[in-house]
């Protein structure tokens, strides 16, 4: 066999196996997307299990807030409506101004009406509710990092090649607040 034809089939196996890993890497970045977003939804639906109780200390104190009842109402319809499958980082946002409303709102209303503080069965929700944040917080930040790896691995060169060819995977949108950054006068220019 000729050496040129070796090298030649060397150059081509060697190109062949940097597409599969590029392809593979693109699949791996995707599916840690997907597995972040499930662990977003994961984080959301614990709330589930808080606003149960919550709604049942409001109820029994009705004359303090109706609004509050039916922000919380509101908030478990959304809360059902996230799904693992489906990575919707607008829809979580309109979730999370829902519980910031509510959140708010039992705030205003435990400063309106001192005695509800004493009822310790909701000092103790609204601090579950705190931690809950917290790990949504800790939750978007994973599901973020995954995403902007996803995005880079099929924008740069030459997985992007790779991609249009093979993968034709389209960037995924990040979760933003729009409400947190509204307050922020610093704009990046890029």
């Amino acid at each position: 066999m000729d050496t040129s034809i070796i090298v030649l089939l060397v150059i081509l196996a060697l190109v062949a196996l940097a597409v599969i890993m590029i392809y593979n890497g693109i699949i791996t970045r995707k599916n840690a997307v997907q597995r972040a977003w499930a662990g977003v939804v994961t984080q959301e639906r614990q709330k589930n299990k808080i606003l149960p109780e919550l709604e049942r200390i409001v109820s029994e104190h009705k004359e303090f807030e109706t609004q509050v009842l039916s922000d919380i109402t509101k908030l478990r319809s959304g809360l059902t409506q996230l799904s693992d499958g489906d990575i919707n980082p607008q829809g979580l946002g309109d979730i999370e101004k829902l519980m910031k409303s509510v959140s708010s709102g039992i705030q205003v209303t435990m400063e309106a009406y001192p005695d509800l503080k004493t009822v310790t069965p909701m000092t103790n929700l609204m601090k579950e509710i705190a931690e809950q944040q917290e790990n949504i917080g800790a939750a978007l930040r994973i599901f973020n990092q995954n995403v902007e790896a996803f995005n880079s691995g099929i924008e740069v060169f030459p997985n992007n090649l790779v991609n249009s060819m093979l993968n034709k995977e389209q960037l995924i949108a990040v979760f933003s607040d729009d409400e947190a950054s509204a307050g922020f006068d610093y704009k990046p220019n890029f």
